[in-house]
């Protein structure tokens, strides 16, 4: 089988056509909590903190100067103000994935028809069972 229709048949699975599907919804998906999270919440913890957005939240560790030549020396600092807004941005799109699945799952359980309790064992099998139990003794 060569190369091509291998690739072919590779690509006409449907798991491979789901993940691709689910890859590009999930992007679309982190765009919009990524704006949830920059237009809305963070605004509302900057506001609480001081004013100042959480993405420009760092440590300097030296501050921007200008050397003898007069050339501008850049400040090197820490930013951990981004990588708060990642692990926010990150915790709030596992948190609504998680809500998701969760109503997928229930709604799932709900298609599934419950089990039926087995039925009696009709009255030719009950007296087999008494007559091997008493055999038993």
């Amino acid at each position: 089988m060569g190369m091509v229709s291998e690739f072919k048949e590779f690509i006409a699975r449907g798991n491979v056509i789901d993940l691709a599907v689910a890859v590009v919804i999930g992007a679309a998906f982190g765009k919009i909590v990524t704006a949830l999270v920059d237009g809305i919440i963070m605004p509302v913890i900057g506001g609480l903190t001081g004013g100042a957005s959480v993405s420009d939240w760092k440590y300097v560790l030296s501050p921007a100067t200008v050397d003898a030549a007069g050339a501008e020396v850049a400040e090197v600092a820490i930013q951990y103000g981004a990588f708060i807004q990642t692990v926010i941005d990150f915790l709030l799109i596992a948190f609504v994935i998680f809500l998701f699945i969760k109503a997928y799952n229930r709604l799932k359980k709900a298609e599934v028809p419950a089990e039926e309790a087995p039925a009696e064992p009709a009255e030719e099998v009950l007296l087999l069972r008494e007559i091997r139990d008493s055999l038993k003794k």
